[in-house]
């Protein structure tokens, strides 16, 4: 069997960029056949800017010259420095003949090399998937869901009847709008409160929590922005206080308006117990109804072990569309 080579490209490297988006696109059409097709333009923003300014390395997959394939190890040194997290794509075609597994070991090596001592990969729920995870040894270790939320099937009155409920446990609190960037004077405080992400449940997953800085935060706005998104930030603040309680954000796809994903929701711990979350879901949906008319569906993802967050998700019509397992290796 020829041997399976990999070589590294970047968001300049448009033949390669366009290569490795048709792989994707192709994985996905037979392992997530609901997934909203990438536009070329967002996946070479993921390219340079990542999720929040630290993007991963890609490689594509050859055989006699022939791709195969497509990975990626992901690296942060912000926090989990033990940690790297690997992607592993192969052409529906070309499976079964070894080159998931081979190309996972060579982003093993590549991981090692950094000094990385555990790394995480993760796939659709299927046979193919668990039978991955045991030829290369790696253990379940969470597992994640993905809901879309299908605008047109909620009932006419009940988001803010929800909304109701929730603001009438949350007398205290007022909501704040913020579209786009984060004003240069709550940066810190915003950053403080992204923090309370890290109480969400990360089940067996060996992982360290998140640091979250001002610096970060503009770092994954000017990310979201370069994808071609639009930004909506809802803030609970205290009245009595005026401390950031808890926040949501939707990031709105400027060339399909009509598709949007739900970023982080978090509840700070001592503001828990007064339905934020809920206020803070029911409260963004109804300005969304303002600001982008256009809106159908928005899709979100939590660990299935969130109770709290799936209940609130469930309550506004969340369904689910796939699972997506988490696996780990440690040496």
């Amino acid at each position: 069997m020829a041997e399976l080579e990999v070589r590294r490209f970047g968001p300049d490297d448009t033949d390669d960029v366009r290569t490795a988006l048709a792989v994707r696109h192709a994985t996905e059409q037979v392992d997530s056949p609901w997934q909203r097709p990438t536009l070329l333009p967002a996946y070479v923003a993921e390219l340079r800017h990542g999720w929040d300014g630290e993007p991963e390395t890609p490689y594509l997959a050859l055989v006699d010259g022939e791709v195969v394939g497509t990975g990626s190890v992901s690296l942060t040194e912000r926090d989990n420095r033990h940690l790297a997290w690997l992607s592993v794509r192969v052409v529906p075609g070309c499976r079964r003949r070894g080159h998931g597994r081979r190309l996972f070991e060579l982003l093993v090596e590549e991981a090692r090399a950094t000094g990385r001592t555990s790394v995480a990969v993760y796939g659709w729920e299927s046979e193919a998937t668990l039978a991955f995870a045991r030829a290369v040894g790696v253990e379940r270790r969470s597992q994640e869901i993905q809901r879309r939320q299908h605008l047109a099937e909620l009932s006419p009155g009940r988001v803010q009847r929800l909304y109701d409920e929730a603001a009438a446990a949350a007398g205290g609190y007022e909501l704040v709008r913020m579209a786009g960037r984060t004003p240069p004077g709550s940066r810190e405080a915003m950053a403080e409160l992204m923090s309370a992400i890290n109480d969400a449940p990360s089940d067996d997953l060996d992982i360290e929590d998140e640091v979250f800085t001002a610096d970060r935060l503009e770092a994954y706005e000017s990310a979201t922005l370069a994808r071609g998104m639009r930004l909506y930030r809802l803030v609970a603040r205290h009245r009595g206080s005026g401390a950031l309680a808890g926040h949501t954000v939707v990031a709105v796809e400027a060339a399909q308006p009509s598709v949007a994903e739900q970023h982080d929701t978090a509840v700070a711990r001592a503001h828990r117990g007064h339905r934020l979350g809920l206020l803070l879901k029911a409260g963004m949906l109804l300005w969304l109804a303002q600001a982008e008319p256009r809106l159908e569906t928005v899709d979100t993802w939590n660990a299935e072990s969130n109770e709290h967050m799936v209940a609130v998700n469930e309550a506004l019509g969340y369904r689910v569309m796939g699972r997506e397992l988490h696996f780990q290796t440690s040496w």
